[in-house]
C-alpha cells in the first residue's frame, strides 16, 4: 500500500507540474522575470561598456555606482508601493498599477538614452540612467509582490517562483553577452533603443496578466485600516507611539541615503563619498534602523496584543483627519511587522539566521570571481565570457528547471536543504582550481567534456573544459538553491504585506553580502583563494545545519496543527 501511495504521489506531482507550467499566470510571470533583470542588465553592467567606449573617464563613471543602491535599499520605498494607489491607475489591479507603468517608463527611458550622446550629454544620461534604476527597483517590488499574491494551487508560489528567476536570467543574458554582441555589429544606440522597444512590449502585454483574487486584494486598503479601531485592537495612544519611533528611524535612514546621493551628485570627483564606503559604515545601520529596531517594536506591540494589554474594549469611531492618516501610516509602516512577528515569534530568530546565510557564499563570490578567473587562473575575456555568460547562464537555468521539478516532487524544505548542500560543496570545485585544478581537469577528461570543448572554435582548449565544468557545477547547484530560496522566502510572507515583507527580507540577503566583501577581501590578500573556498564552504554547511532547524520547526508546527504539510510525502499525524 505504502508503494502504491508514492507512486500516485509522485504521478498527482507530474500531474501538478504539467498544469502549471501551462498556467496563464505561469506564462506572465516568466513575462515579468525577463522585464525585472533586463533593466538590471543594462544599467549596472552593459551601460559601463558603452561609457568605455564613449571614453568616459572612470571618475566620470564611478556616479553611476549610484544606481546599484536603489536596487540594496528598494525596502525604504517598499510600503509605498504596497500602500498607495496611482490616479486612474488602480483598475489595473493593485500591482499593475506599478508594474506596467514602470516598465513603459523604462522602456521610455531606455529610447531616449539611445538618442543621447554620453560623453557630451553625461548630466542628462545620468539622470536618465538614475531614474531608470528606481523605477526598475520599484518594478522589482511590485512583481515580487504580484507573484506572491496570484499564486494558487494550480499556479503555486514553488512554480512561480522558479520560472520567475527563469526569466530574470534570460534577460542577464540577453542585455548582457548578447547586448555586447549586438553592440558591435549595430551600435550602442540601435541596441539601447531595442532595448526598450521590448520593454514598451512587456508593458503593453502586461495589461492582460491576471490580478490576485479573493482575500489578496479584497483584504486590502481602507478595510485593514477600520479594521485598527474594533474592539481587540490596539489603542490609538499606544499604536501612534510606535509610528512615532518607527517613524522616525525610516526618516533618519531614507535621510541617510538621500544626503549621501546629493553630496555624490553635486560635489566635485574628488570629493564624492565612496558608495562601497557608505554601504560597508551606513548599510548596517540603515537595516538596524528600518528592520531591527522596527521589528523589536513591532514584537513589544504582538505581545501587548498577545496579553490584552492597551486594547480597545469596544469599537472605537472611525477616524477622521489627522487620526485617520496616521492610520493609514501605521498599516503602511508598522502593521506589516507586527503581523509577521506576530506571527513567526521567537522563531522570527532562525528565519532571519537563514536568510543571513543560506545565499552568502555566492552573493559575496560575486564580486571576486573575476579577480580570480583573470587574475588568480589567468583566463582571457573570451575564455570567461564562454565559461561564465553563456554556458554558466545555460548552467543556471537548467538548475532553476532542475530545482523547480525537485520542488514539485520532493517538496519546498527538501529542495532548500538539498540546494545549500550542492551550492556549498561546489566550493570545494573552485578550491581545486585553485590548486591547479588537478582533480576538475581529470573529471572533464573522463566525461567527454573535454573533448566537447576542445571542438568550440577559436579558443576550445582543455584549460578552458576545465573552467567551463567547474561553472557549470556551481551554476546548477546555484539555480536548484535559488529556486528553492526564493519559494521559501515567498511563502513565509502574508499575502496581506507581501511587498514590504518580501522586500525587507530580501535586502537582508542581498546587503549581508555587501557588508561581507571587505572582509573577504582582505582574506584573499592575506592567505589567497583556496583559503576563503575552505570557509565559504563551511558557511554553506553551516546555513543548511540552519535549514534543517527550520525544517523541523515548520514540520512541528504543522503536526501541532494538523494539517496536511505540503512537503511531498509529509502527513500530519491523526487526531
Amino acid at each position: 500500500m505504502a508503494e502504491v501511495a508514492e507512486e500516485t504521489r509522485k504521478i498527482s506531482a507530474w500531474r501538478a507540474l504539467g498544469m502549471a507550467l501551462g498556467n496563464r499566470k505561469t506564462g506572465f510571470m516568466l513575462l515579468f522575470g525577463f522585464a525585472s533583470g533586463l533593466p538590471f542588465a543594462l544599467f549596472l553592467g552593459t551601460l559601463f561598456a558603452w561609457l568605455t567606449e564613449a571614453e568616459v573617464d572612470l571618475e566620470t563613471m564611478g556616479i553611476f555606482s549610484l544606481i546599484g543602491l536603489a536596487y540594496a535599499f528598494q525596502f525604504l520605498w517598499s510600503p509605498l508601493i504596497d500602500k498607495v494607489d496611482l490616479p486612474l491607475l488602480r483598475r489595473l489591479g493593485k500591482r499593475k498599477q506599478w508594474i506596467v507603468p514602470m516598465q513603459l517608463l523604462l522602456g521610455a527611458i531606455l529610447i531616449t538614452m539611445s538618442v543621447l550622446e554620453p560623453r557630451t550629454q553625461l548630466g542628462m544620461f545620468s539622470l536618465l540612467a538614475g531614474i531608470g534604476a528606481f523605477a526598475s527597483a520599484t518594478q522589482d517590488i511590485a512583481i515580487n509582490a504580484w507573484r506572491i499574491d496570484v499564486a494558487d494551487e494550480r499556479a503555486t508560489i514553488d512554480i512561480l517562483s522558479t520560472v520567475y528567476q527563469m526569466g530574470y536570467r534570460l534577460s542577464s543574458l540577453v542585455g548582457g553577452a548578447l547586448g555586447l554582441i549586438i553592440a558591435a555589429r549595430i551600435g550602442w544606440p540601435e541596441t539601447y533603443m531595442m532595448m526598450g522597444g521590448i520593454l514598451l512590449a512587456v508593458g503593453a502585454v502586461g495589461l492582460w496578466a491576471p490580478n490576485a483574487t479573493g482575500s489578496a486584494e479584497a483584504s486590502e486598503g481602507d478595510e485593514q485600516v477600520r479594521a485598527l479601531r474594533r474592539a481587540g485592537e490596539l489603542a490609538p495612544a499606544i499604536r501612534n507611539r510606535a509610528l512615532a519611533a518607527v517613524g522616525l528611524l525610516w526618516a533618519v535612514a531614507i535621510g541617510a541615503v538621500l544626503t549621501f546621493m546629493i553630496l555624490s551628485l553635486t560635489n566635485a570627483p574628488e570629493d564624492r563619498p565612496n558608495p562601497t564606503d557608505f554601504t560597508l559604515t551606513w548599510g548596517p545601520w540603515i537595516i538596524v534602523a528600518t528592520i531591527i529596531l522596527p521589528a523589536l517594536i513591532a514584537g513589544w506591540l504582538a505581545g501587548q496584543k498577545k496579553q490584552g494589554r492597551h486594547l480597545l474594549a469596544e469599537d472605537a469611531p472611525q477616524a477622521t483627519g489627522g487620526a485617520y492618516a496616521l492610520d493609514h501610516l501605521y498599516r503602511a509602516l508598522v502593521l506589516p511587522l507586527v503581523e509577521f512577528v506576530g506571527r513567526m515569534g521567537w522563531s522570527l530568530v532562525l528565519i532571519l539566521a537563514v536568510v543571513l546565510t543560506y545565499r552568502i557564499c555566492d552573493a559575496i563570490w560575486g564580486t571576486f570571481a573575476y579577480p580570480f578567473y583573470l587574475g588568480e587562473l589567468q583566463y582571457t575575456n573570451d575564455d570567461v565570457a564562454f565559461a561564465s555568460k553563456f554556458f554558466g547562464v545555460g548552467a543556471i537555468i537548467a538548475g532553476l528547471a532542475l530545482g523547480g521539478f525537485m520542488l514539485t516532487v520532493l517538496g519546498r524544505m527538501a529542495t532548500l536543504l538539498i540546494g545549500g548542500i550542492l551550492a556549498a560543496l561546489t566550493n570545494l570545485l573552485y578550491a581545486d582550481m585553485a590548486l591547479g585544478g588537478a582533480h576538475m581537469q581529470a573529471f572533464s577528461d573522463a566525461v567527454g567534456f573535454t573533448y566537447l570543448i576542445e571542438q568550440v572554435p577559436g579558443i576550445g582548449d582543455a584549460d578552458l573544459a576545465r573552467l567551463t565544468i567547474t561553472i557549470g557545477f556551481e551554476n546548477l547547484a546555484i539555480g536548484i538553491a535559488g529556486a528553492a530560496y526564493v519559494a521559501w522566502l515567498s511563502s513565509i510572507v502574508s499575502k496581506q504585506f507581501s511587498a514590504v515583507q518580501y522586500a525587507l527580507l530580501s535586502s537582508l540577503t542581498l546587503l549581508v553580502g555587501t557588508l561581507g566583501r571587505g572582509a573577504l577581501g582582505e582574506m584573499i590578500e592575506k592567505q589567497g583563494f583556496y583559503d576563503v573556498f575552505i570557509l565559504t564552504t563551511w558557511i554553506g554547511l553551516a546555513a543548511s545545519v540552519l535549514v534543517c532547524l527550520e525544517w523541523y520547526r515548520e514540520r512541528r508546527g504543522k503536526a501541532a496543527a494538523g494539517v496536511l504539510s505540503p512537503e511531498a510525502g509529509e502527513v500530519a499525524p491523526a487526531e
